[in-house]
């Protein structure tokens, strides 16, 4: 704790050099020396004030299930460490290298849904919707730093464990801007909360945010499905006090599934890398020895759907070996709050846009 505390003061003064950097860029948009660009459709931004780990991509997901059967939806990112440049439009078929691994994750679970990557987004909406004149929403992920668009809803997402306003800039801290920047944003999701929350502390959350009058605050909780089998997903797999898990993961916070494991299985091995983690085939080979050595007649590797984009690169060993890979699917619930309701939320918006 001490080292930590330590290395955040000698790091302060890169953070503050790096503050003023971000302040002055942002100042720039707020005068109008660089300009901002607004569409016709409702743009909804999800994104964070911190760098990954805070839930930001099952929240694009969440929205997904919630207007898909209602309108002509497309999500549009970055496409994060993906090989190409530019504008593409995501298929089902493509490799992580050439999307990214969230995007790729995205097409895959909603292939009726509308996917691009594009790293500037100003440019990206434009050829979608020209593509695809009918798309009547698009979704920005991971888009709050992009200022060249200004969505018609900013939705920013924090992380319970550790939310921007206990944060610090980089590289003293996660805060990839000024603590500030959160008034940009009309909602603000503190996520992967205590599923038995109360309503008492979700006040005090409330009063720490310190959320402007017009900004709404919601709350929501990770669920955990069934896992399943990646390369059959018929095949589910029941947890229990009988089962060696080797738990391999590319992601920001691996800590929440670790918990989850270990609070319904035996055993769990962790191999955990940085988040987006490109899987070698060396690291894929110390799993399947690792899955040797357990000695349990019930052993398995347990993965994340966005990481499933990742090591599919590795499908013929993995089937070569038959290792017993599944998946553990995550989806995010909202959690009561004084009668607000983030679906009505996002619904009266849609409802009420104007150009």
């Amino acid at each position: 704790m001490v080292q930590h505390i330590v290395l955040r003061i000698l790091l302060s003064p890169i953070a503050l050099i790096y503050g003023i950097v971000i302040g002055a860029r942002n100042t720039l948009y707020q005068i109008g020396l660089l300009r901002s660009s607004k569409f016709n459709l409702p743009v909804i931004g999800v994104g964070n004030l911190s760098l990954g780990g805070s839930g930001k991509t099952p929240h694009v997901e969440y929205l997904i299930r919630l207007l898909q059967p209602y309108i002509n939806l497309g999500i549009l990112s970055r496409g994060y460490l993906r090989k190409t440049t530019g504008y593409m439009e995501v298929m089902s078929g493509h490799g992580v290298d050439l999307t990214g691994d969230e995007s790729l994750q995205y097409k895959l679970k909603y292939p009726d849904v509308i996917v691009s990557v594009s790293e500037r987004r100003a440019i990206g909406i434009p050829q979608m919707i020209g593509d695809h004149p009918d798309l009547q929403t698009i979704i920005l992920d991971d888009a709050f730093q992009h200022l060249s668009v200004t969505p018609g809803l900013n939705l920013l997402v924090t992380d319970h464990k550790q939310p921007f306003f206990d944060d610090f800039l980089l590289p003293a801290g996660r805060l990839r801007e000024w603590r500030r920047a959160y008034k940009r944003a009309q909602v603000i999701v503190v996520s992967k909360c205590p599923q038995d929350m109360t309503s008492e502390e979700m006040d005090k959350w409330v009063e720490k945010i310190k959320p402007t009058n017009d900004q709404k605050v919601f709350f929501s909780t990770y669920e955990y499905g069934k896992p399943y089998y990646m390369y059959d997903h018929r095949q589910k797999l029941e947890l229990d006090s009988e089962t060696d898990v080797i738990m391999l993961t590319g992601i920001a916070k691996p800590i929440y599934v670790q918990e989850y494991l270990e609070d319904r299985v035996n055993f769990v091995n962790v191999h955990a890398y940085e988040d987006h983690h490109n899987f070698k085939p060396h690291e894929v080979s110390l799993v399947h020895r690792a899955l040797a050595e357990l000695q349990s007649k019930k052993k398995v590797v347990i993965t994340t759907e966005k990481d499933s984009t990742r090591l599919d690169k590795h499908r013929m060993f993995l089937q070569e070996k038959k290792i017993p890979i599944f998946i553990l699917p995550i989806k995010v619930r909202f959690l009561e709050h004084k009668k607000h309701n983030f679906d009505e939320y996002i619904k009266d918006f849609l409802l009420k846009f104007r150009v």
